[in-house]
């Protein structure tokens, strides 16, 4: 039975070639992003830092939480370094960005309240 799609066999061996190509050309993305640390649980009134560093060199970086039921919701944000700006829940929370590539969120007094997931985000855009 002979193959229809590529009656020639070079075509199969030039396809196979392409392909080990491409599959050999592409390259594992690393995180962009990283958290730390992954997981922390605290005493109330502990003092808490999760840090963020970015390697895209993207001025904005941003950190949110977000609680069972509820979107994202964001607490502080920076346009570069040496820069914090208040998000929507600021409050409890102090922020810090001493690099363009590190941004930390400080909980000087943890609460139950603050219980939650969080997240940092880096962005070129606004």
């Amino acid at each position: 039975m002979s193959n229809t799609a590529f009656p020639d066999p070079a075509w199969n061996t030039t396809l196979l070639s392409w392909v080990a190509l491409f599959l050999l050309g592409t390259k594992h993305m690393e995180a962009a992003v990283t958290q730390s640390p992954r997981s922390k649980v605290t005493v109330t009134g502990g003092k808490v830092t999760l840090s963020c560093d970015q390697t895209n060199n993207h001025n904005n970086m941003y950190w949110y939480r977000q609680d069972m039921g509820h979107g994202l919701r964001l607490i502080h944000y920076s346009y570069g370094a040496d820069s914090t700006e208040k998000g929507d829940i600021p409050d409890g929370y102090k922020a810090s960005r001493p690099s363009q590539k590190e941004f930390s969120l400080i909980l000087e007094l943890a609460t139950p309240s603050q219980t939650s997931m969080y997240f940092c985000a880096s962005s070129d855009a606004q």
